[in-house]
């Protein structure tokens, strides 16, 4: 029994790190069947076209991203009702068991049907961890943990790519699929032994670091957060502020911008520049690594302005600014990038600039509304992020037929000024929200 009781120091960070870890396990098992797909189009479509593959692609990812984003508000509920420790164990379960499901498809009916069960429960990992950095960090930490956290998407970006295609050298895509899949089962043992309560209640956490955290929560000025007479809205309240619409909307233009290259990066490197899956794993990596250093960036920038003294609004306001004048003239340099290189370098630019957007887009819920009400709201923005996802997912194959990408990367320019927009026009201050009169 004494063993069970010991406290463990920096407990909140073993908790980010593991969830960061399942964000690893999360990409790893979405972008495997983006960096198969030129040999499972081979093997199943022999005679389509490159842009009749690309449209099949599209409506199957479509499939994932739509259900993806309806598991957005599902989920947001799920962790508000059942908590942190089992929606994440139900999230990462149903999730890894849809990956090994998998192998058995023969067609994009199949396809769709396992992607549309992933989606739905991939969708979990976001809102749980908004949760979960609620719960476990102080105000002034949570966009560094966030960072953390996101970095875990980068980091499986990096990982997947290469490593699914050194694994084609020895395996079927089929035996691929349940090999990832077993890795998230894997991820339950360390998280029912280490994530036993929230940590008001953990058993193994230090008292320092109890008050530490707690403390840290509280509002200055009034100590809504952790006061049983916070505000916690109901869903038609929660939606009646235009605060909450602007974390929607900024989240629905900001996050398509991921989506257009962690769906389409393989088979741009294919339609383009004619790579095959072997080739691909040693150029699709690249933007990963912009990806994860903005995650961090975007975390300790934030992290370090509260601590210079500066509010939680300018800080969450101007990190967001930078990440989005990183993102819009990028896009303009990658309409004409001249080499495979550049093409990818000018990504990774570009997805450093969105890390460091989003890192601070998704503390918003926790920086406007108390931890009873982070879940839900961070549900609907996660919807809407995924029913744009979903939207330019599908226009993808027609706005770069015969391989031409530039109307998409117009898009994607576009979008970075609307989430400016949503988030300086909708969100006055970046503070706790008041209820209605």
């Amino acid at each position: 029994m004494a063993a069970i009781q010991k406290k463990v120091g920096g407990l909140r960070w073993w908790v980010i790190g593991l969830i960061a870890l399942a964000t690893v396990i999360n990409y790893i098992d979405r972008q495997a069947l983006g960096v198969l797909w030129p040999d499972i189009a081979a093997d199943l479509y022999p005679n389509e076209s490159d842009d009749g593959r690309k449209e099949i692609y599209a409506w199957i990812t479509g499939s994932f991203i739509f259900f993806y984003a309806m598991g957005q508000t599902l989920f947001g509920k799920i962790f508000d009702w059942i908590g942190t420790r089992l929606g994440f164990a139900l999230s990462i379960g149903v999730w890894s068991i849809a990956t090994a499901l998998h192998a058995f498809a023969s067609g994009a009916w199949s396809f769709a049907i396992f992607r549309s069960i992933l989606g739905v429960a991939e969708a979990g990992n976001w809102p749980g961890a908004a949760k979960g950095n609620a719960e476990w960090f102080p105000t002034h930490e949570r966009a560094f943990a966030q960072g953390l956290f996101n970095s875990g998407a980068a980091i499986g970006g990096i990982i997947a790519i290469p490593a699914i295609a050194f694994m084609t050298i020895y395996f079927s895509w089929q035996m691929i699929f349940i090999a990832v899949g077993l890795i998230g089962l894997l991820w339950l043992i360390p998280w029912f032994l280490i994530v036993k309560a929230p940590p008001e209640y953990h058993p193994n956490i230090s008292e320092e670091e109890r008050q530490y955290i707690l403390t840290g929560q509280k509002d200055s000025e009034e100590d809504e957060a952790d006061d049983e007479n916070a505000y916690n809205p109901t869903t038609a309240q929660l939606l009646g502020h235009k605060e909450s619409w602007g974390v929607i909307i900024a989240s629905a233009a900001i996050d398509p911008i991921w989506w257009l290259f962690i769906v389409w990066i393989p088979i741009y490197l294919n339609g383009v520049y004619g790579m095959d899956v072997k080739t691909i794993g040693l150029y699709g990596w690249v933007p990963y690594v912009g990806a994860m250093f903005g995650a961090w960036f975007g975390g300790l920038l934030a992290q370090n302005r509260i601590k210079a003294g500066w509010d939680v609004n300018k800080t969450r306001k101007w990190v967001i600014t930078i990440g989005c004048l990183i993102m819009f003239p990028s896009f303009f340099l990658l309409m004409n990038p001249g080499s495979p290189t550049m093409a990818v370098i000018i990504m990774a630019v570009i997805l450093f600039g969105f890390q460091t957007t989003i890192g601070n887009v998704q503390t918003l819920p926790s920086d406007l509304f108390s931890k009873k009400t982070v879940g839900t709201l961070s549900g609907f923005a996660g919807t809407g992020a995924k029913l744009g996802a979903f939207g330019l997912t599908i226009l993808v194959p027609i706005l770069t037929a015969g391989n031409n990408y530039t109307p998409a990367f117009y898009v994607g320019a576009a979008l970075t000024i609307i989430a400016l927009v949503a988030v300086w026009v909708l969100i006055p201050r970046v503070e706790k929200v008041k209820q209605l009169n």
